[in-house]
């Protein structure tokens, strides 16, 4: 967020002060000059720079800061008057409405997405937005529309190096915004998808090596915690990752008449004003937004209520919430589905059948993986051997293994556990224990 500097000095993106006062750094693009607005007991002041009673003075980042300059982050320009949260929440569907064209449930969950962006300092864990499809289906017009309003978007692409990006997300906290994100290079995807993974989970900063001046090795943390709107051509094979995602897929159909072929430079100044009224929005509630625990669905895996709370809990229209739990209910019927595609399910479903025979105290390897091959071997390119099915069942499954007469074994005192793991794999499992 900040910089030490000898003269007692620092620059300030955002902050929050130990009398509740919040500072943001807003941007005049007319005048291209950055100030600070504070924001306390409801009375704003901008100011060129704030002396603190510690002797520390506040500074802005200097508008000739390239990010800022060629509007790489987008900043509001003075905190704006909107009336209540009703009358924000129209004017921010309005003008993803009047640009994008999404389902209506999307469109729903994208407004409000932009509220969560804007107080998302207040949560501990956060979902992201992605928009999938093919070219020519309207994503980077999506992308770029949602994107422009959230908070401090910082706006990048597959073709963009991944040290600034890094840079930018741990200097302005802001919202990452990231068109083309397939990663098609190995080194770029291992490196970039650190950021999706630890950028939903407060606390979990990214190591990477760094050489100071002196040439010496300096490791350096970086906070890449904060929202995410993403476009992208496919899915992840990080089912992981994929379970953090509120997903939208662009079909490519015929375009509304009222939706523009081309955005009129109108486009701009209408995000700049929903910017400066989510500034005024972010001062009066950053301190009264709570996760709001009894929205949690005992029916739902605890990752996908752990990613959509936050966002239930900055909705206050009860209609909307419940179009949002009922998409969390299909995206885990399709988190199932997947699983219950995979060979660990085929495992699963062997393991079960086997487990049936009460008279076993333990499942054979070897047994397992001919009842897999027999039934599913022309559906996999390699083959299914007992080296292959045991290391599935120890490395994914985490089910215990031990060695018998010879030969690996599953004990049958595993079945509590592997009925669990039937559960989350979509499998039916009526056989009665045999504990």
């Amino acid at each position: 967020m900040h910089d030490e500097s000898k003269n007692r000095s620092r620059s300030v993106v955002s902050d929050v002060l130990a009398d509740g006062s919040l500072i943001e750094l807003v941007y005049d693009p007319r005048l291209r000059k950055t100030s600070l607005t504070r924001y306390l007991n409801g009375q704003v002041i901008t100011q060129p720079a704030i002396k603190l009673d510690d002797g520390d003075t506040l500074i802005p980042i200097s508008a000739g800061n390239n990010l800022i300059r060629h509007e790489a982050v987008l900043l509001p320009s003075e905190p704006q008057e909107y009336g209540d949260e009703a009358a924000l929440v129209k004017d921010i569907q309005a003008f993803i409405h009047r640009y994008v064209d999404l389902t209506d449930a999307f469109e729903l969950i994208a407004t409000h997405y932009i509220l969560l962006s804007w107080v998302y300092d207040a949560f501990n864990e956060l979902p992201y937005l992605r928009l999938r499809g093919d070219y020519g289906t309207g994503k980077t017009r999506a992308l770029l529309i949602i994107g422009s309003i959230a908070c401090k978007p910082f706006f990048a692409s597959g073709a963009s190096t991944v040290s600034p990006i890094f840079h930018t997300l741990n200097a302005f906290a802001g919202t990452l915004v990231f068109d083309e994100a397939d990663f098609r290079m190995s080194d770029e995807k291992a490196e970039l998808i650190k950021i999706l993974n630890n950028g939903n989970v407060r606390g979990m900063p990214v190591l990477r090596t760094m050489i100071n001046n002196k040439h010496e090795f300096n490791p350096a943390a970086f906070n890449v915690f904060g929202p995410k709107i993403v476009a992208t051509r496919g899915v992840y094979d990080d089912r992981a990752l994929e379970s953090r995602f509120i997903t939208e897929i662009m079909t490519g159909r015929r375009l509304r008449k009222d939706i523009p072929i081309n955005l009129p430079d109108s486009w701009r100044e209408q995000a700049q004003q929903i910017r400066n009224k989510l500034l005024m929005f972010r001062f009066r509630n950053r301190s009264k937004v709570r996760l709001e625990a009894s929205y949690v669905d005992p029916k739902l895996e605890p990752r996908l209520n752990q990613v959509l709370v936050p966002l239930l809990s900055v909705i206050s229209d009860k209609t909307v919430r419940i179009e949002i739990q009922e998409r969390a209910s299909a995206m885990q019927q399709t988190i199932v589905l997947d699983r219950g595609l995979s060979i660990e399910a085929d495992i699963l479903e062997a393991l079960t059948a086997l487990i049936s025979d009460t008279s076993r105290t333990a499942i054979a390897i070897k047994s397992i993986a001919e009842a897999v091959a027999e039934k599913h071997a022309v559906e996999y390119s390699r083959p299914i051997t007992p080296k292959y099915v045991g290391s599935l069942l120890r490395r994914r499954l985490n089910v215990a293994i031990y060695k018998s007469n010879g030969s690996y074994v599953v004990p049958t005192s595993e079945w509590p556990k592997i009925k669990d793991l039937c559960r989350r794999y979509g499998i039916d499992t009526e056989t009665p224990s045999p504990c």
